[in-house]
């Protein structure tokens, strides 16, 4: 075990080695008729890169992810358009046979995601940009106007939470370095420790409202922020919450322009 003093004071406690490749035991998640986690294997997830909104495109690339043996497929949903079409997408697929569970990844709008919990197994979403956002300024908050707009962020963020545990959908919240929210940027930085901190005021209102089916993401083009922030993650939600949760791991900017 190390332990590390944060830059805001605080210490953390590393239970694992970074060398060490024991596997992590954690609470099973439910993604449709399978789950990960616990004693899972490791699931493989891909995402289509069409607009979702073109029905025809998206479901012949899951067909394809399907036959290529991809696990779990995710799909870009950035408006309520884009939500209410998953459910064509669906039905298609589920007519042609193929059963892989869906992910919607939800870009700012949470009506998007409160349409797209309908139609898939498990829901994704930014805590840098759900509700609030992501505005990109350099202000400074008071306690008074942090603790103001974390109510906000609870506010807009519990309907969903309540929502995907009444359907049985799973979340993932995911964290992206690149789009941590001012708030979260004033306090700690644009660094691991925002970035943890981001995932687990999220985590927090979802195990308050008695919804334990999450798993969580830290996602950086640079590579030794992610694994810090990893680390960070494991060490800090192990200890503070009610479960260890999965993680899912991605390989981001994989390509280049519209196409990557």
């Amino acid at each position: 075990m190390t332990e590390e003093t944060l830059a805001g004071g605080q210490s953390v406690v590393y239970p694992v080695p970074v060398y060490s490749y024991r596997r992590r035991f954690t609470r099973e998640v439910p993604f449709g008729r399978i789950t990960l986690g616990g004693h899972q294997p490791v699931r493989v997830e891909s995402m289509t890169n069409t607009h979702t909104m073109d029905t025809e495109a998206t479901v012949e690339q899951c067909r394809r992810l399907h036959e290529a043996g991809c696990e779990i497929i995710r799909l870009t949903v950035p408006t309520e358009r884009d939500a209410e079409n998953l459910r064509n997408i669906r039905d298609q697929l589920r007519r042609d046979g193929i059963d892989t569970p869906l992910v919607a990844d939800i870009h700012f709008s949470a009506k998007a995601a409160m349409k797209a919990v309908e139609f898939v197994e498990n829901i994704r979403i930014n805590p840098g940009n759900y509700a609030t956002g992501a505005k990109f300024s350099s202000e400074n908050y008071t306690d008074e106007e942090y603790q103001a707009e974390l109510a906000k962020v609870r506010e807009e963020f519990t309907p969903l939470v309540r929502k995907a545990k009444g359907l049985g959908v799973s979340m993932r919240i995911g964290t992206n370095h690149g789009s941590l929210s001012d708030r979260i940027v004033s306090r700690l930085g644009n660094s691991p420790e925002g970035m943890v901190e981001a995932a687990l005021e999220f985590a927090r209102i979802c195990e308050d409202e008695g919804y334990y089916d999450i798993l969580f993401s830290m996602k950086s083009s640079n590579v030794r922020v992610m694994i810090q922030a990893y680390r960070l993650l494991v060490a800090r939600a192990d200890a503070e919450l009610r479960y260890a949760y999965p993680l899912h791991l991605g390989v981001t900017e994989a390509g280049d322009g519209d196409e990557g």
